[in-house]
Parts: C-alpha cells; sequence; structure tokens
C-alpha cells in the first residue's frame, strides 16, 4: 500500500488514468468505473491505480468528508461482489493528515484485461474516460496475451474456431457478461468478440482454453480431464457396489444447469420433519453446489483426472485435481482465495452460479449449519488434491 508521504506527494497531481480525487462518498458508479479504469490499464503504465476519496481535484484535502468503517467496507465490496470481473486485486485503507482524513483505494492492473464494469469496459486515456471502443478493447486482450500466466487464459493450440458451440455463447453467455446498450451497438467479428472475453487469442488465431471448456462441442478432446464423475455407492467406502453412476461432460455452460438440475432433484431429499417442525434434507442443495461448483472452477485442467463427486450412505466426497494455489495456504482458508482459473470464475458469476467472489465455502457452511449438518471437512494438505467431506 502507498505510503502516506507518497500519498501526500500525490495529492497535487493532476487526475490521469491512475489517479482519480473525489470528495463524493455516496457516487458508488464513479468508484467502480474508477477501479475498473485502472485494473484495464489502458496506457500500459504497469502501475497501481489510486482512487482518493475526500480530496478536490486540485489535491486540497478538504477535511469535510468522515471516512466511516462502513464507507470503507462498501469500497472493499467491489473486489467480492461480482460488480466487477475478474475482480479485482486491491486494497483500501484510511490516511489521516491534519487537514482531514482519506479513503484510499489502491488497485492493481490485471493481468487478464478486459475488466468489466457491469458490463462494460471501462478506460481512461488522458482526459478521455468512457467505455473502451472496439480497437481499444482489441488492445486489451492483445495485452493480455502478453503476459497470461492462468492456464485459462492461454490459447487452446491446435483447436480452431469451429470447434467452439458459437450459439450457446451468443445465445446464452453474451447477455450475460455486456450491458445491453454495447451489446446492441456491437458490430464486431465472432473471434473479436470470444476474445473481448477472454475466450479467443487473436494472436494465436484459436480458442483459449477457456472458451473450449465453456462453449467447446467436444472439450475432452484438447482436455482429457474435463468432466465430473458423479458415483453413488450403495456403502460407505469405494468397496462397495454402486448403485447409479453419471459422467458430467460437454461444454461447461450446458453441464452447469445439468448438474444444478441433478443436485435438486437426486441429492437435496426431504428429511420428514419433527411435528410442527420445517422440513430439512440430507444435504442443502445450496451447499453442494457451492462446494462442486467451487471444484469446477479451481481444479487443474492440464491433468487428465475428472472431479469426483462421490455420494457414500452418510456423506458426500468432492475431490478436485489441484491442490490449494497461489496465495492460499491451509492456515489461510477459506479467508485468502486466489484463482487457478479466474475466466472460468467469472464466467460462473456472469451466469448466476455464483452469486460473489471469495464466498462460496462460507455460504455452503452456513447452507449446512442452518440446515442441521455438521461442519464439513476440508482436505488441504494433499499437494495435487483439494477435497471437501460433506457430511449427511
Amino acid at each position: 500500500m502507498i505510503s502516506k508521504d507518497e500519498l501526500r506527494a500525490l495529492l497535487p497531481e493532476t487526475e490521469t488514468s491512475r489517479i482519480e480525487k473525489t470528495v463524493s462518498v455516496k457516487d458508488k458508479k464513479k468508484f467502480g468505473e474508477a477501479i475498473c479504469v485502472f485494473c484495464n490499464d489502458m496506457p500500459d503504465n504497469r502501475l497501481p491505480g489510486y482512487l482518493i476519496i475526500g480530496a478536490a481535484d486540485d489535491g486540497t484535502i478538504t477535511g469535510e468528508v468522515e471516512i466511516t468503517e462502513k464507507l470503507l467496507q462498501s469500497l472493499l465490496d467491489f473486489r467480492t461482489d461480482g460488480r466487477i470481473v475478474p475482480p479485482p486485486t486491491m486494497v483500501v485503507d484510511k490516511f489521516s493528515f491534519p487537514e482531514g482524513d482519506l479513503a484510499v483505494v489502491e488497485v492493481q492492473p490485471s493481468k487478464v484485461p478486459p475488466v468489466r464494469y457491469e458490463g462494460k469496459v471501462c478506460v481512461r486515456i488522458g482526459p478521455r474516460k468512457g467505455t473502451a471502443n472496439e480497437a481499444e478493447e482489441r488492445r486489451l486482450s492483445e495485452k493480455r496475451s502478453t503476459f497470461a500466466r492462468t492456464f485459462d487464459t492461454q490459447p487452446c493450440y491446435g483447436s480452431k474456431l469451429e470447434d467452439l458451440s458459437t450459439n450457446i455463447f451468443k445465445l446464452t453467455y453474451l447477455p450475460t457478461a455486456i450491458d445491453a446498450e454495447t451489446l446492441e451497438a456491437n458490430s464486431r467479428d465472432l473471434k473479436e468478440q470470444l476474445a473481448s472475453l477472454k475466450f479467443y487469442d487473436l494472436t494465436e488465431d484459436c480458442p483459449t482454453n477457456a472458451g473450449i471448456i465453456l462453449f467447446g462441442k467436444n472439450p475432452r478432446f484438447y482436455l482429457p480431464g474435463a468432466s465430473v464423475q458423479y458415483v453413488k455407492f450403495s456403502g460407505n467406502d469405494e468397496t462397495s457396489d454402486f448403485e447409479y453412476e453419471q459422467k458430467f461432460e460437454g461444454d461447461l455452460v450446458t453441464q452447469l444447469r445439468v448438474m444444478n438440475d441433478f443436485i435438486k432433484a437426486q441429492i437435496a431429499k426431504k428429511v420428514l420433519p419433527e411435528l410442527g417442525k420445517d422440513y430439512s434434507y440430507e444435504y442443502p442443495a445450496s451447499a453442494v453446489q457451492e462446494l462442486l461448483f467451487n471444484a469446477v472452477i479451481h481444479r487443474d485442467y492440464q491433468t487428465n483426472a475428472a472431479v469426483k463427486f462421490y455420494q457414500f450412505d452418510d456423506r458426500i466426497e468432492i475431490h478436485n485435481p489441484g491442490g490449494l494455489f497461489g496465495n492460499v495456504r491451509p492456515e489461510t482458508f477459506p479467508n485468502t482465495n486466489d484463482y487457478r482459473n479466474p475466466t472460468l470464475a467469472e464466467a460462473l458469476k456472469n451466469l448466476g452460479y455464483i452469486n460473489q467472489f471469495n464466498v462460496g465455502v462460507k455460504r455452503a457452511k452456513k447452507s449446512l449449519k442452518e440446515n442441521g449438518n455438521p461442519e464439513p471437512e476440508f482436505i488441504l494438505e494433499h499437494l495435487n488434491t483439494f477435497g471437501v467431506i460433506i457430511y449427511k
């Protein structure tokens, strides 16, 4: 985070693509757009941007703005509430000066641009700020290709546009990801539309791994492990006979809907209540959904192994290839999060299968507790797998 002395030196500078000053504490639209601008880093400064609340345009600290905990929390909410996708890397702090207090949001440039705020790509070049035009979005997509680090944003070599179910992209996904005004004015060709959402690599002229996973006609041709294997056993271990099995494979957009319906119909079975009490369930659907889709988002797609979704007499186990990722450690889980596949996380947020970033495990635990299930058990110590046990 910027130091107090550095902030003081920054205040007199004019507003640029890295600095936004305001005395308003209620203009959340302005806050979101500024954070999105810093994430996109259109001039390619490769330096953090700063939203400074409590300072006038000339850098004067007005002393009239009350920096409350509620304000700081509302700024932090931009990290997780899904208004900005992919989620921004940012920190928030309060600085006190003799003239008054400031709230400062420090935002790092995104590694996977373009970044959208409520469906719009916000950029600033010199005095102009607003929504990116087609050429600017293309530039952001090309910049992403230069330093993409995550597997899902990398090109799926050997694949072609024809490998994608483009109708699913255009009719099902596109309206969830782009605001209506931009969508109506859209005149870009299909490859550029896909690239602007990180599903196509224009430099290599092929879909990205995320594009193949989400819209591929046969994702397992390129990524053999892209599936979820469900097995229902008749006993309490894997040596028991199994009653039923099903493999969820194909484009992930369709399979998410199929898995969601399957959980509601086959897993979330009602338990007869005691007299005068409400129904409960063997497993609450929302908890199973959160934890299964968490496995789909965070799994390692470079392995040939499927996600295991196993149901026993007394529990459900979900295991995905790929252990804790990035900044996440057993001692910080689930309060710290990092994304092995940020584009997939963004897609599930747009499609409505997750409500916020970095809260899925917490929401699942709350749902299980309210339903009367024991605390779930997370298996965190393995380097190459992640697991969770949900007790009946």
